[in-house]
């Protein structure tokens, strides 16, 4: 838990909890699970919950892994979260790509996110006299690390491959309502991004690099305190010809046996992924996060 203590101590100051222990007094799965790029949320998507189970007298944080497997294709990410005050989150995430089918069998793809948060409106769990979601603010700092197995095509950047940078910052706003006299929980997200593949293939491209806004939105039923099924979707921007990027989306079950443990399992459909392996990819998706 070394990762989630420095995250800590960066902010424990600023929220004046420097002398507070972890009082896990948030309600079972309000935190949400960790999101592929980190933040707590869903599997595909932020919300605006804040992860941990710290209420806004303490604090929280997790360590995750997850993996995502495709026909063609394998995405690891592992890395960790700290809520502050129900107020506040930093999380660090490392992404490594992988191919598995010719021509892109040697391919290697990594990149590092840090990830921040601020709940600035709003109160999803306790507000439930009331319509209004709650809302919350992100930026996701991106950064690849070389491209691997492509080096006899002389390709080492993801600018070779068209991209026209290999860092990037994606901000969102996310909105989350929770219906407690439904079990149901709903999360919409805009995200402002120039990412490819969400920043594996670089940022921006040939077709374009503007910064877009895409939606990507998620629905939870709660079957009971311990398990929560829900679907999420995730447009994408689409800025390189050399990849014909498609949205998102997963249909999903997570399992949150107590405060300091939950699975998530998925099925997942990511679209095509590059034009040289121009497949639909579909397959699984499993990840396991432990906290406080």
């Amino acid at each position: 838990m070394r990762i989630p203590a420095l995250c800590c101590s960066l902010f424990l100051g600023l929220c004046g909890l420097s002398h507070a222990a972890p009082d896990q007094g948030k309600l079972l799965a309000t935190g949400g699970v960790s999101q592929v790029e980190g933040a707590g949320g869903g599997g595909l998507t932020p919300w605006a919950l804040i992860t941990g189970y710290g209420t806004r007298d303490s604090y929280g944080g997790n360590l995750h892994a997850t993996r995502v497997q495709t026909q063609d294709y394998a995405l690891n990410t592992y890395g960790a979260a700290v809520g502050i005050a129900d107020r506040f989150e930093i999380s660090l995430a490392r992404q490594e790509f992988y191919g598995s089918v010719a021509p892109l069998d040697k391919l290697r793809l990594q990149q590092d996110i840090v990830g921040l948060k601020w709940r600035f409106a709003g109160d999803a769990v306790y507000a439930q006299d009331s319509a209004m979601p709650q809302l919350a603010l992100g930026l996701q700092y991106k950064r690849n690390g070389s491209v691997g197995g492509l080096g006899a095509l002389g390709v080492v950047n993801v600018k070779q491959l068209g991209a026209k940078d290999d860092s990037g910052v994606d901000v969102y706003l996310s909105a989350t309502k929770l219906l407690l006299q439904h079990s149901l929980l709903l999360n919409g997200t805009l995200r402002a991004t120039r990412a490819n593949q969400m920043g594996l293939l670089g940022f921006g491209g040939d077709k374009n690099d503007d910064y877009r806004l895409k939606l990507e939105g998620s629905a939870a039923w709660l079957i009971n305190r311990h398990w929560v099924a829900g679907v999420e979707y995730r447009m994408k921007p689409a800025n390189l010809s050399l990849d014909k990027e498609k949205d998102y989306y997963d249909l999903f079950l997570a399992w949150f046996p107590n405060k300091h443990f939950s699975a998530t399992l998925a099925w997942v459909n990511l679209g095509d992924i590059t034009i040289l392996n121009p497949k639909r990819q579909r397959g699984w998706y499993l990840s396991l996060q432990g906290g406080f």
